[in-house]
């Protein structure tokens, strides 16, 4: 049994609290904005285990004080003298008016899933008036008629009452709902008549709420209860708060707004989470709770002694007591309105009570059966559920609102449902998204929600809602990080806050069980309509069944999310949603004077100029923009449309920087170019409404500038591409030019032209690289952001350094250019000296950069190009004579090859270790080994005579050789060991040649004639060992052989007849190694030939092969062979005039030596030169085997 009543007029709480503490009993509640302590309890009824848990999620009802027992024959026909005055102790249940409605309110299950939208989705089956919840699970024992609306959230269902006589009676005035009245009465009662109230009905509500009042304990038991704060303060708090760095952006109630939603305020004097079995309920309840007995906490009925309960009053006190978790019931006996006597009686023993027992195993299967049949078959979000049993009907019917309604070709407002479902899955949808840690998870249902509330309002109406719908929407896609596989949600965590309120219902027993309580009589329908149904329960018997209907309700809804590997498809989708959320902002917006009308499919024409003083115009705007500005449209600071303006810019700034970054990625240096400009002119728009910029937006706004700073980098060193980039970055989509439309109704989006432009000089586009870097760097060395970006000014100063580099090198190669198309050697141009300069100050600059983040390999780098400069400069400085051939070697020419050494050893010492980077390391070792070899060269080549002794030249050429070999690294394996074989064994080969000219020009000095002679020999055999390891350089290694074995023949002169044997056998021995120099000269011979046979070998005269050089082979042959000749001649001579007895050893080798040189007489000098190399291959051979020297070229 449950009291009447009525609307509350001054007895809203002020606030309703959500939190629930442990300990306490769910009555026990505190009053006013206090949160109740919860309690759980387990109810075991006999032989039939019911598991029931309530928690008192809020109460407004103050703790509950002892009923006042009422005498025997107290008359309750006679009104006590506080009747119908507000009381906190009995809630709306005591001041029904006789006549005043008691119908339960059509939205009463949205206002408590606003209060508690951390339930909704996800931990909650139910949201309902427990007054619905009883109704249903009487459905088998009742012949009252049933009528429900449902909708679900997630796996959440909400029903409320749908009064079909409220309903149809405001069709008449308003014409709303007249398909569903033409469908009621076509269908299923065709001659529906709106049926009065009995005045045995109002007899019996004013007979309870007179007896209610008597029981309240105390003359100032009902005083009245002061009035609240505004209700709807609460929802201010959460819709209406600053969208601030993150969001949601949710949304605040207009004046219209908050009318429609007069009727949402959760009114219920307490909210209880019940869970019956395994369903987790929200329910609402009005029922008056009492002290006293031998329980803290009782419920009071009134029972006419004359009239025995039924079963369908056991079930109702039981359910009651069950969801209030009241341990005890309370039964005052009259007879015509005469108190007679009180009974108590346990809450588990009411299903035993005399002429009302039940089954409360059979109570618990209807809730599962009804609660499955609901979830199987409501499972369109956002529709509108009709569940249906006419009066005395066995069959129950499902049907489709929302479908009727766009059956009958009606404007969807016309369903008084669609706000409050709108609100609430936007509100459940917010929540979710305000849960960081866990939201990825659930970004589909997150998703589907606001899809849903999208599509259920009209966007003249409710601009706000949508727009921030889009705003989440477009949230929801994570720009900044790779999605994961497999995002999506499959529960729904809730969010948002509203109030509601419910009503209390007729008590079943004081109606006929046949009677309609709603007054609408109908019959069991006509089976035509069946059609129309989603679902029938064709007998109310089923319900009865254990698990006749499959518990599909634990099942969790999943909804897929768009999870897409695609950077560029993810920005497309938040600019899709950021267009309709500022299409919706730009509609809410009533301006006095609009702008021209734009055609927003004509792209905006983008201008270009060219110049220096353009271009540090274009810079102060690049930082002017990162101070506010007024905006164009005059919307109200502060106002929703201001701040998601705010939010939508932003976001589209986000994803078109993304867009920028994955084309620069793939190399479309166009496109990138026309995001990041996009980017910056939606963040130009951005500062245009906002009053102060937050560091987070200056720093990415720094991030902005960094990038287009590295397109146009990029654009600068492939400008071979240039047509392809022009195409790129002249295409535009619909959608971009919508976008730009919407943001030239707030800002010009001019200012940042000049950084975004695409150039055609590629030195322009490194200056604007470099402005781009240098006004990045500038912001965030600012007040407002030094604090916030330590890493990110790291990354600037390092682009900063690169770029200063890149047009360091830029200027360096123009200035190599000059020298290099200079005709006529001159003297240095004014245009050269003019390069130098800019290369060496952002050199400079460049290493400072690099200093000041400690960066030691690139601070290396630039000190090596440094090095680099220096030495252009050297060679631009070369000596030239008159006749244009190359002079001695200048002081410039030193000077500035000594500044270069200095550079690279700098950069050596940067470096440390070769650990710390090994590439760059054996980089700069290289570039300082070149510099002095070539010091060195230069030094021997073009001797400075006329300034310096041949003494000095020779030791700084020596000093310059042997730092030059210090540096030739011969022991890392690596690409350039081969080099450094060949230069070390250069060097080895020109220090010989140099001591063997000193020792052949030495006179007098003995002590140093012997000591060049030494350093000839050691120098001639190193070079020799590294020639002969390279297997590639037949000609230098001939060479080498060839000057040493002229060292040796020049160190016989005055030599006795004995020692000059000595000298020419060693001679010969040399000579023999020549034999692996003309194996190496064979085979390359053999694969030109090979390589192009129809080219015969025609000896010198036949063109050069690409690996060898013919020409200085045939040179090196015309020295080879008359000095193998000679040597072949002084030997046989020597041994045939020899005076002691040749051995028979000595016999066989003059016999050979002659043999070799009458070959050699009788070769032919125009031979081809393959036959030639043979012919001394086989000579060198044979000399071989005969000293048994073995191979002599690869034991040398």
């Amino acid at each position: 049994m449950s009291s009447a009543q009525e609307n509350r007029e001054d007895g809203v709480p002020p606030d309703r609290g959500i939190e629930e503490v442990d300990g306490g009993d769910s009555a026990g509640s505190t009053s006013g904005r206090q949160v109740s302590s919860s309690n759980e309890s387990e109810t075991c009824l006999g032989t039939n285990e019911i598991k029931s848990r309530a928690v008192v999620k809020y109460s407004a009802a103050p703790p509950p004080t002892t009923y006042a027992l009422l005498q025997e024959k107290t008359d309750l026909k006679l009104p006590p003298a506080n009747w119908l005055r507000e009381s906190p102790q009995l809630g709306p249940a005591g001041s029904t008016v006789l006549g005043s409605s008691s119908k339960s309110k059509p939205f009463s299950s949205f206002g408590m899933a606003y209060d508690f939208i951390d339930s909704i989705g996800d931990d909650v089956d139910v949201v309902s008036d427990s007054e619905n919840i009883k109704k249903l699970l009487k459905i088998p024992y009742s012949k009252s008629h049933v009528s429900m609306a449902v909708h679900r959230v997630g796996r959440t269902l909400l029903l409320d009452e749908l009064d079909i006589q409220e309903l149809f009676m405001r069709s008449s005035q308003t014409g709303d709902w007249t398909w569903l009245k033409e469908f009621y009465q076509r269908l299923i009662d065709q001659k529906w008549q709106r049926k009065k109230k009995s005045k045995e009905h109002w007899y019996q509500k004013a007979i309870l709420s007179k007896f209610l009042y008597y029981s309240i304990n105390g003359d100032g038991a009902a005083e009245p209860v002061p009035d609240s704060d505004n209700p709807e303060e609460r929802d201010d708090e959460c819709g209406a708060e600053e969208f601030g760095p993150s969001w949601p952006a949710t949304f605040t109630n207009t004046a219209s707004d908050s009318e429609e939603s007069a009727g949402l305020r959760n009114d219920f004097v307490r909210n209880i989470l019940w869970t019956f079995e395994d369903i987790h309920m929200l329910v609402g309840s009005n029922m008056p709770i009492f002290g006293g007995g031998r329980y803290p906490a009782v419920s009071l009925r009134l029972r006419d002694n004359n009239k025995p309960i039924n079963i369908l009053t056991g079930i109702d006190y039981w359910l009651d007591n069950l969801m209030c978790n009241v341990p005890e019931l309370v039964m005052c006996f009259h007879v015509n309105g005469i108190v007679q006597k009180y009974e108590m009686i346990k809450t588990e023993d009411i299903p035993d009570l005399e002429n009302s027992t039940f089954s409360t195993r059979v109570v618990k299967d209807i809730a599962q059966n009804i609660l499955s049949f609901l979830k199987s078959n409501c499972t369109k979000e956002g529709h509108t559920y009709w569940l249906f049993k006419a009066s005395g009907s066995d069959i129950v019917k499902l049907y489709d609102l929302t479908t009727l309604c766009e059956e009958a070709a009606e404007e969807k407002c016309q369903n008084p449902f669609t706000l409050p479902v709108a609100v609430l899955l936007y509100k459940v949808a917010s929540n979710m998204m305000l849960k960081k840690i866990q939201n990825r998870k659930h970004y589909g249902t997150i998703r589907t929600l606001l899809l849903n509330c999208v599509k259920l309002l009209d966007q003249d109406r409710h601009p706000q809602i949508i727009a921030s719908a889009h705003y989440m929407l477009a949230e929801l896609f994570q720009l900044d990080e790779p999605p994961e596989e497999g995002v999506g949600g499959d529960s729904l965590p809730a969010g948002g806050s509203e109030d509601s309120y419910s009503d209390d219902e007729e008590d079943p027993e004081d109606l006929p069980e046949d009677s309609d309580e709603n007054g609408c009589c109908g019959t069991t329908s006509d089976p035509q309509d069946d059609s129309k149904a989603v679902a029938i329960i064709k007998s109310v018997g089923e319900l009865s069944v254990p698990e006749k209907y499959k518990s599909t309700h634990q099942i969790r809804p999943i909804y897929a999310f768009p999870v897409s590997q695609d950077k560029e498809e993810r920005c497309r989708h938040v600019l899709s949603y950021v267009l309709k959320g500022l299409k919706a902002v730009d509609g809410s917006i009533k301006k006095e004077s609009d702008l021209p009308a734009a055609d927003p499919n004509t792209p905006i024409p983008l201008k270009y100029e060219d110049g220096s003083k353009d271009v540090e115009k274009g810079m102060a705007l690049l930082l002017d923009r990162g101070r506010p500005s007024l905006t164009h449209q005059g919307m109200i600071p502060g106002s929703w449309q201001h701040r998601m303006k705010q939010q939508l810019f932003f976001k589209a700034s986000k994803a078109y920087y993304v867009l920028s970054d994955a084309a620069t990625n793939l190399r479309k240096y166009g496109r990138a170019l026309r995001y990041i400009k996009l980017a910056l002119q939606c963040h130009d728009a951005y500062c245009s409404v906002s009053s102060v910029l937050h560091p987070r937006v200056l720093m990415f706004h720094s991030q902005c500038l960094s990038l287009c700073g590295d397109i146009q980098l990029m654009l600068a060193q492939n400008a071979s591409n240039r047509a392809a980039y022009l195409e790129e970055y002249s295409y535009q989509t619909k959608e971009d030019q919508e976008l730009l439309h919407s943001l030239h109704r707030e800002s010009s989006c001019q200012a940042f032209n000049m950084a975004t432009d695409l150039a055609t000089d590629p030195e322009y586009q490194l200056f604007v690289s470099s402005k781009c870097y240098e006004a990045a760097h500038e912001l965030l060395t600012s007040r407002a952001v030094k604090e916030h970006g330590p890493e990110q000014l790291a990354q600037v100063l390092k682009r900063l350094g690169n770029i200063r580099n890149e047009i360091g090198v830029f200027y360096m190669n123009q200035a190599a250019a000059m020298q290099t198309e200079k005709e006529v050697k001159k003297a240095v141009s004014v245009a050269e000296q003019e390069m130098w300069k800019k290369s060496f100050s952002c050199f400079e600059k460049g290493m400072k950069d690099f200093e000041a983040i400690k960066d030691s390999t690139n601070t290396s780098l630039l000190l090596c190009n440094t090095g680099r400069l220096m030495r252009i400069c050297a060679q631009a400085h070369c000596a030239v004579s008159d006749d244009q051939s190359r002079g001695e070697f200048s002081p410039e020419e030193a000077l500035y090859y000594n500044k270069a050494i200095d550079y690279y050893l700098r950069a050596m010492r940067s470096l440390a270790t070769r650990e710390n980077h090994p590439a760059v390391w054996d980089s700069v070792n290289w570039e300082l080994s070149t510099t002095y070899f070539t010091l060195a060269t230069l030094l021997q080549d073009y001797a400075p005579l006329s300034r310096k002794a041949q003494e000095q030249i020779e030791r700084e050429v020596t000093e310059a050789m042997l730092k030059s070999l210090k540096y030739c690294d011969l022991q890392t394996e690596s690409a350039r060991q081969p080099l450094y074989q060949y230069r070390a064994a250069t060097i080895h080969h020109r220090l010989a040649s140099m001591y063997h000219s000193c020792f052949r020009n030495q006179v007098g000095d003995e002590h140093l004639r012997k000591q060049h002679r030494s350093l000839a020999e050691l120098h001639y055999t190193k070079a020799a060992r590294l020639f002969v390891s390279l297997k590639d350089a037949p000609c230098e290694l001939l060479r080498t052989l060839l000057e040493r074995v002229a060292f040796v023949e020049f160190t016989m002169a005055g030599q006795c007849v004995g020692a000059k044997l000595k000298t020419l056998t060693g001679a010969l021995d040399i000579l023999m190694e020549t034999h692996h120099a003309f194996l190496l000269v064979r085979k390359e011979l053999l694969e030109e030939q090979t390589a192009s046979p129809e080219t015969p070998d025609s000896g010198a005269d036949s063109p050069t092969s690409l690996g060898l050089n013919r020409k200085e082979v045939m040179q090196l042959i015309g020295v080879f062979e008359p000095s193998f000749s000679f040597l072949m001649l002084q030997l046989v001579k020597l041994m045939t005039g020899m005076k002691r007895k040749p051995s028979n050893k000595d016999e066989d080798l003059l016999k050979t030596y002659k043999n070799v040189y009458s070959k050699l007489l009788r070769a032919e000098k125009t031979a081809p030169l393959l036959s030639r190399v043979d012919l001394f291959l086989d000579l060198l051979q044979q000399l071989i085997q005969q000293t048994g020297s073995g191979d002599h070229g690869a034991s040398s």
